[in-house]
């Protein structure tokens, strides 16, 4: 008896201590407080959450590039050589290979797959296309600045299309169709390697989404549900927006991952331990034995220069572009919900509460507004 009180009093004294540091959310501080709409609007607001423009004027103020300014013909021309198999050395992958607009952005593969059924040798996954105009950072370890620049990136890359700035070239001006387009868009240039990045980026930059969401903002009560609106309560709540916000919901900034590492003698389940082993979690240690990440190391990617530095993803249409983080591992978006609370929040998270994460997640689905560029 006395065996199983003293049981009882530390299991007791775990969940205090779990209650106190915050780990796990109690049950009547887990979004379930139903906010006014006005009140989830304002907070959203001020916490950098944004809609996406309905207009093209309004858009084009913020995705356009001074050194690389917006037009109708310019972003034609991109449109044309975006979707082209020529700037590829066997003339079988395109962008849209690894980036299909039509389904979430990306391809939906754990690894990208380049000419001649290459993977990445990193085994890294396509970042969505869609929204990435309005990200700071470009590529996992965020080394370009804006999409002109990480344009130039797969182009060449061997393992993806497998070109020279020179063969680029030469492939455009055999087609006179591009020829002449690229004389008009480019007048002073004409033909070069900047020339047709700067028009591909031009498209690009206009592959906006928008969803249920943007119209929740902008005072539509009833576009998400209530499920919705509590995991978007529990989104700013947790802390979740600090690195994913603006109006592209993340790509602002490059973050540590994981920044909690855990014993690996102990489940990431683990509701009450009774081992304070489990508390020195938060200092870095190794968790899954050798791995360095809570999913295999695959590829072997530690972010910009080794130091675990990432770009935060785009959570626009993030449910339609799994599988998740940077080589693939996780399958499901509730668990990448899981872990991304574990090891960057330290908190454990339940099943209602996830899911009302992951129903505000889906508020952000859209497809690419067909602005009247002008």
């Amino acid at each position: 008896m006395k065996t199983v009180l003293a049981i009882l009093a530390i299991s007791l004294a775990v969940f205090a201590l779990y209650f106190k540091i915050g780990l796990i959310v109690p049950a009547a501080q887990k979004g379930t407080v139903a906010l006014e709409n006005t009140e989830l609007r304002e907070r959203a607001l001020n916490r950098g959450l944004k809609p996406v423009p309905k207009s093209w004027e309004e858009a084009k103020k913020v995705v356009d590039n001074p050194q690389n300014p917006l037009t109708p013909e310019k972003i034609a021309l991109g449109k044309s050589l975006y979707f082209d198999t020529l700037l590829s050395k066997d003339r079988t992958v395109s962008c849209a290979t690894c980036h299909i607009i039509a389904d979430g952005g990306d391809d939906n593969l754990p690894t990208a797959i380049g000419v001649g059924g290459q993977p990445n040798p990193k085994h890294l996954n396509s970042p969505t296309v869609l929204n990435a105009a309005l990200a700071k950072r470009q590529f996992w370890d965020g080394r370009s600045p804006d999409v002109e620049d990480q344009a130039k990136g797969p182009i060449q890359a061997p393992f993806e299309m497998d070109m020279t700035p020179k063969e680029v070239v030469k492939r455009v001006k055999e087609e006179p169709e591009y020829v002449k387009r690229f004389d008009e868009v480019f007048p002073d240039e004409g033909i070069t390697f900047d020339t047709v990045t700067k028009a591909i980026a031009a498209y690009e930059r206009t592959l906006l989404t928008r969803g249920a969401f943007d119209r929740f903002w902008e005072g539509e009560d009833d576009a998400i549900s209530q499920k919705a609106k509590k995991g978007l309560y529990l989104f700013m709540r947790l802390g979740c927006k600090g690195c994913h916000t603006g109006m592209s919901v993340g790509g602002q900034s490059l973050q540590h991952f994981p920044l909690r590492r855990y014993n690996s003698l102990l489940s990431p389940e683990s509701r009450f331990v009774n081992d304070e082993r489990y508390f020195a979690g938060f200092r870095w240690q190794k968790i899954r034995g050798d791995e360095p990440f809570p999913f295999p190391d695959v590829g072997g990617f530690h972010g910009r220069n080794g130091q675990f530095l990432f770009r935060v993803p785009i959570l626009r249409n993030v449910t339609r572009t799994a599988p998740y983080f940077h080589n693939g591992s996780i399958k499901k978006i509730e668990e990448a919900v899981r872990i991304m609370a574990r090891h960057q929040l330290g908190l454990i998270l339940n099943d209602e509460q996830i899911g009302e994460i992951v129903a505000f997640l889906k508020t952000l689905e859209g497809e690419p507004v067909e602005y009247e560029i002008r």
